[in-house]
């Protein structure tokens, strides 16, 4: 028999789970060709390749990312990034 706390604690798990996805940063490439950016978490580095028209999720509690370009911006997980000319824009 499950026990009404750990249906409850289980439940509260995956709604921060849910939220912390809910939150993270995405990245949506307007140009023609696939564009690469770089994100660094914590001590975790990774390539992200997106396809031209993809929008991708990453980044849902905050990270350094290197835009196309050369450029490094900090986010902290809510921002929506489009890649528009090589160029990044953060909202």
């Amino acid at each position: 028999m499950i026990k009404f706390g750990k249906v409850i604690g289980v439940t509260v798990a995956l709604s921060g789970a849910l939220i912390a996805y809910a939150a993270a940063a995405t990245v949506t490439n307007s140009d023609g060709s696939a564009q690469t950016i770089v994100v660094t978490e914590g001590a975790s580095k990774q390539e992200l390749v997106i396809a031209p028209g993809d929008t991708v999720s990453f980044c849902p509690s905050g990270c350094f990312v290197t835009m196309p370009n050369g450029d490094r911006e900090a986010l902290s997980g809510g921002e929506a990034v489009t890649i528009s000319g090589g160029q990044a824009k953060i909202k």
